[in-house]
């Protein structure tokens, strides 16, 4: 009798447990777009083992569903998206009891709203949100923050959306016309004001401001025909995400918490065709710094969670391109997948991955259009880190011109060179001027080769003001005069050092926009020695002057004066004759006898434009 009752309780438990309603209380992602390829819906809720999934649009079934064992997540896989806005009902029926959520199509973006994508003809600059400018002191402080948090050097500073939209006149004035700044992701940790630590791929951290913020900016980035570029993560989130411990499904991850691999950043044995996976695994497969967990992007549904995660900021703030955080750590498969997407949809939308290597063998390796190694990545451009390299060993430690020459002999690597994005620094690197030997003077030489040089180049925000750092976190200072006080935003609050190195780099940045040759010209170099460099930039080079003007750069590096004397028969320089100086004492060169002559001060450059 007794075993009788104790069987009945069980059996009455197992129908209440049955009988549990389910329960929907997020949906990944929020919304969607009507004529926009099938979304996944990653629902999270409690009590979906066992439910039944459909849409109250009749014309979008659901064609599989994959539900975690414990019931909190469902993947729910749509066959399309409405030919028009509306918005539906997703409904998880279990055992009789059922879950509704209204869920939105909304129409998509006009063309004009952005997805403009950018090119060697504009000039990039790096914003650290948190760091550059506090727009709106009420969402300074969090729930979870310290008191001092401001105080930390790796604590939140205050720095917001707002604050870089208050801000863009300064920009424009200088001469940037497109705008990176880092993650925007909801980053609930107290050291991850960079926002590289995903706490909610789909929410904007509060620290930063709200969606509505994001949009506003883009909005104010377009009227003044300026260009938005949003950092993305693929890779991996932060440790304080619920999936680490709840995962959406048994391979969401490259391991787990208590079991994974450490990440390792030698890329050399993914373009190695006789390197063993033993070599190759712990990169696209470790966890980044032992510490972020790895997302697992060879499972389709991580795949597809990711990709229209991307698509999603895109559409949602209309964005002109996005730069793609440890590029090399995920799968080449992925990339080719990803990018195919965004570029059906966005065709003019560019992409930027850091590759963070000085070996252009490596970092051509995964640009777009090179199949060597693999499958085609799809990516647009790999920012430039060889040349980043060999233009700190030049201006920072004296190394001779051959050093950066080389590297622009590797240019034949790249399917498209011209989209290389130069730099001398940025968020993750030391501060050009926190370098040994470091001065002012070097640092105004390498901007005259940055900006003249092909590409796009990228201005670490602070450097154009001489701002000094040593390594992460001492390079991450906040931006004077962005969280109060007189500081380098406008010409009254800068320091004479400050006005001298903006005024310069502003200069330098007028000029290059006026002259096409160095925004979209081809370079070819005529000498590269010693502290030596002498280039040209311009069309059709390698037909001499008869195919059009050029600009002519000179630089010594050395502290002596030098005599430049380069014979010009057979270069793009051939019945030339010497123009406009268009920066720096070039007023004595000449041109004559087949002969470029120009004698030129110790830590100088001279640009001009010859005909």
């Amino acid at each position: 009798m007794v075993r009788k009752l104790v069987l009945l309780v069980f059996s009455l438990l197992g129908s209440v447990a049955l009988a549990q309603s389910p329960v929907m209380t997020k949906v990944d992602p929020p919304n969607w777009w009507a004529k926009m390829p099938k979304a996944m819906l990653l629902v999270q809720g409690e009590h979906l083992d066992g439910a039944a999934f459909k849409v109250s649009d009749k014309k979008l079934r659901v064609e599989r569903t994959i539900v975690s064992a414990n019931g909190h997540w469902a993947q729910v896989w749509l066959s399309g998206s409405p030919e028009k806005a509306e918005t539906v009902d997703v409904i998880a029926e279990r055992a009789g009891q059922s879950a509704r959520m209204q869920y939105r199509f909304a129409e998509r973006k006009a063309a004009s709203d952005g997805f403009a994508g950018f090119s060697s003809k504009d000039v990039m600059y790096l914003i650290m949100t948190d760091r550059f400018a506090d727009g709106d002191a009420s969402n300074d402080w969090q729930a979870g923050d310290a008191s001092d948090e401001k105080t930390k050097i790796r604590g939140w500073h205050g720095g917001d959306l707002r604050g870089v939209m208050q801000h863009l006149d300064y920009l424009q004035e200088m001469g940037v016309t497109t705008v990176w700044i880092t993650p925007v992701y909801q980053n609930h940790e107290a050291q991850s004001y960079h926002g590289y630590g995903a706490t909610d791929m789909y929410a904007v951290d509060e620290h930063y401001g709200t969606l509505a913020d994001l949009k506003t900016l883009s909005a104010a980035v377009h009227q003044r025909g300026m260009k938005l570029v949003l950092d993305t993560v693929p890779n991996h989130i932060g440790p304080k995400h619920p999936w680490v411990e709840d995962e959406p499904a048994d391979d969401w991850f490259h391991g787990t918490a208590a079991k994974h691999h450490t990440a390792q950043g030698d890329f050399a044995p993914l373009t190695n065709p006789h390197a063993a996976w033993r070599d190759k695994r712990d990169v696209t497969e470790g966890w980044f710094a032992n510490l972020l967990p790895d997302m697992n992007q060879e499972s389709p549904a991580v795949a597809q969670y990711l990709t229209q995660n991307a698509v999603w900021w895109v559409e949602e703030a209309g964005l002109d391109g996005l730069r793609l955080d440890t590029f090399p750590y995920v799968g080449r498969a992925f990339w080719q997948g990803f990018h195919g997407t965004l570029h059906s949809l966005y065709p003019r939308l560019t992409t930027v991955g850091e590759v963070f290597n000085p070996d252009a063998t490596i970092t051509s390796s995964f640009a777009g259009g090179v199949v060597r190694n693999g499958v085609d990545t799809g990516l647009d451009t790999p920012f430039d880190f060889p040349s980043y390299f060999a233009l700190r060993e030049v201006f920072l430690k004296d190394a001779p011109m051959t050093k950066l020459a080389e590297v622009l002999r590797q240019d034949s690597l790249f399917p498209h060179p011209e989209r290389l994005v130069p730099f001398l620094g940025n968020h993750d690197t030391t501060r050009f001027l926190g370098e040994p030997g470091a001065t002012v003077e070097r640092l105004r030489l390498a901007f005259v080769v940055l900006t003249t040089m092909r590409g796009m180049p990228q201005i670490y925000s602070g450097d154009e003001i001489a701002m000094r750092g040593g390594d992460d976190p001492d390079n991450r200072r906040d931006f004077p005069g962005g969280f109060g006080g007189a500081g380098a935003f406008t010409a009254a609050g800068r320091t004479p050092e400050q006005a001298a190195m903006f005024d310069w780099v502003k200069g330098l940045l007028k000029m290059r926009a006026t002259r096409t040759e160095l925004s979209s010209g081809e370079e070819q170099v005529l000498e590269a020695k010693g502290g030596v460099l002498v280039y040209v930039r311009g069309a059709k080079l390698g037909e001499g002057c008869s195919a059009g003007s050029r600009v002519m750069v000179v630089v010594n590096n050395g502290v002596a004066a030098e005599s430049v004397t380069v014979p010009v028969a057979n270069t793009s320089l051939e019945g030339c004759a010497v123009g406009e100086v268009l920066w720096g004492k070039g007023d004595g060169a000449t041109m004559q006898g087949g002969v470029l002559h120009l004698d030129l001060a110790g830590r100088q450059a001279a640009v001009i434009g010859v005909r």
